[in-house]
């Protein structure tokens, strides 16, 4: 049966129906792949309590407001907020951009083949990246512009028709990766993914609603405990004697790893998740920087372990509370600058955003903070290191995350180390560098596994990339040949961890994930065997 293309109107529709059902049918095929996922699998029966008819998935446990004053009064406040959006004096770090992406939208579309998650979906019309804007912008028109006052309210009388808009907007946040590809080819610079960022920021600063990951298990345990992960000081302690545990057992060096020490040229900062998850890759970057001889320290003062700030992805408040601590942790220590570890998102709130919330004396000149793919280009071509790149003989792949290579433009470093410590040429992913698609986990996805959202991240925003790595391994996809996929972002790679898992990309091709510096690990030359580990029980 045919279906009617959906509507702007529609989004307001009361329905206990998916707005715009989906059917793994409709999606775009993969390559070698016979065995794809149903999309929408048989739902729980926990799930009905839960509002799934934007597309039939969520992320929210958020009770939703059931009677008519409970939602008349978020109405009132996302109104309040949209308000404070506009307005330079209560949003100085994005009102200008945010309200010029609303003015000057020319409706064109371009952004929406840029889109993963809009092509990942088989092009519904809910995931283009203007369908969000669209919706916020027509009530920006009527509400605050001189013509839609004249006109009248577009939201007025009926209190669960408006209801259901607002809902519907912040449900439709959190389907943009904020990886700003569409405002990479708008002919107008029209920023898509600051609105949906915007949308976000109010719902979290004027309402207090936000993803669990991201807010209560992410910001707020962030402050309190020291990490997103939980991990205190104590704990990170002991996670730096089993990393020099590690390194001993993997290298038979035995190397000292410096904690807070005082003057140190580098203070290097790590996502605390690689402590858990990728020990081998903070590992890395001490036998690197013991080999080279940098004179650096991690700090195991509160938040100096963990350079995470989930924040940058939808509150500027929480955002500023956490880069002024990591600030604050560097200037204690009297360290010259703040390099961020394999983090992408942290990238971008530290070494570009913050500097939009913090005050003058904490500005990036004063405490220069720096990316480590730099660096570690400059530890390979200082010859400080001999390298054997036939240590590396498998195919390999860079996955360029977004907020390292699109935002900051660190596009190069990565490709001179991977020539100078691989045997074999890196395999381009089409597009690559900052033309790269999202990995599908960022602005939060790949940490948030509430309800059911983990199903459609791996089946729609996470798609295209699991496309790119496949035609990058292309000619190689016999699962004997083991092939390493770079991801310098441990974000990207939990994303990548749940992909291979959910597309078997290991059983059936031999695919595996790493970081760069365990790559460059693998191929000192001086070393007894090799560091990196294929899980041979994927």
């Amino acid at each position: 049966m045919s279906r009617q293309p959906i509507r702007f109107r529609d989004i307001a529709r009361l329905t206990d129906e998916p707005l715009n059902p989906l059917s793994a049918d409709e999606l775009m095929p993969l390559p070698a792949l016979s065995d794809v996922p149903e999309l929408t699998p048989p739902r729980p029966r926990w799930l009905e309590n839960y509002d799934l008819s934007l597309d039939g998935f969520s992320d929210f446990d958020i009770p939703m407001p059931k009677t008519p004053e409970e939602r008349e009064r978020l109405v009132r406040g996302f109104l309040t907020g949209l308000e404070k959006l506009l307005d330079p004096e209560t949003n100085w770090t994005f009102a200008k951009l945010f309200r010029l992406s609303l003015d000057y939208c020319m409706r064109c579309q371009t952004c929406s083949e840029a889109c993963h998650v809009y092509l990942g979906s088989g092009r519904q019309e809910i995931y283009r990246p203007t369908y969000r804007s669209e919706i916020l912008r027509r009530i920006y028109q009527r509400y605050f512009t001189p013509a839609g006052k004249l006109i009248g309210p577009l939201i007025g009388a009926d209190v669960e028709v408006n209801f259901k808009t607002v809902w519907r907007l912040l449900e439709l946040s959190y389907r943009c990766n904020i990886c700003r590809r569409c405002a990479q080819v708008c002919p107008a610079g029209i920023d898509n993914a600051l609105i949906a960022r915007e949308i976000r920021k109010l719902f979290s600063q004027e309402l207090g609603i936000a993803p669990t990951e991201l807010l209560r298990k992410g910001t707020r345990q962030h402050l309190q405990a020291g990490s997103s992960t939980g991990m205190n000081p104590a704990a990170f302690r002991n996670s730096v004697e089993f990393l020099e545990e590690i390194i001993e057992e993997k290298t038979g060096r035995k190397i000292t790893i410096p904690v807070d020490k005082k003057g140190a040229d580098i203070l290097l900062i790590h996502n605390a998740g690689e402590f858990i998850s990728w020990p081998e890759n903070p590992a890395a970057f001490a036998i690197l920087f013991d080999a080279a001889g940098i004179n650096w320290t991690l700090s195991s003062d509160l938040l100096g372990y963990d350079v995470v700030n989930y924040a940058v992805w939808f509150d500027d408040v929480e955002l500023a509370r956490i880069a002024l601590q990591h600030v604050e942790v560097a200037r204690r220590l009297g360290v010259k600058k703040i390099v961020v570890g394999e983090c992408g998102h942290a990238h971008k709130a530290l070494c570009v955003i913050a500097d939009r919330v913090l005050p003058g004396d904490h500005s990036v000149s004063e405490r220069p903070r720096e990316s480590c793919l730099p660096l570690l280009w400059d530890i390979v071509r200082s010859g400080a290191i001999r390298f054997d790149p036939s240590r590396n003989d498998f195919p390999v792949t860079l996955h360029d995350s977004c907020n390292v290579v699109r935002l900051m433009g660190i596009v190069q470093p990565q490709r001179e180390i991977v020539r100078a410590v691989c045997s074999q040429p890196l395999r381009e992913m089409a597009p690559h560098g900052v033309h790269n698609y999202c990995c599908g986990g960022g602005s939060g996805f790949a940490i948030m596994d509430t309800l059911n959202f983990s199903q459609w991240r791996n089946a729609v925003s996470a798609r295209m990339k699991v496309k790119q790595i496949l035609d990058a391994f292309g000619d190689v996809l016999d699962p004997g040949i083991r092939k390493y996929v770079i991801a310098a972002c441990s974000n990207c790679k939990g994303t990548l961890r749940e992909a291979i898992n959910y597309y078997d990309l290991w059983e059936q091709h031999g695919i595996w994930y790493g970081g760069l510096v365990e790559l460059m690990v693998n191929a000192m030359a001086d070393l007894p065997g090799p560091y990196i580990t294929w899980n041979e029980e994927m």
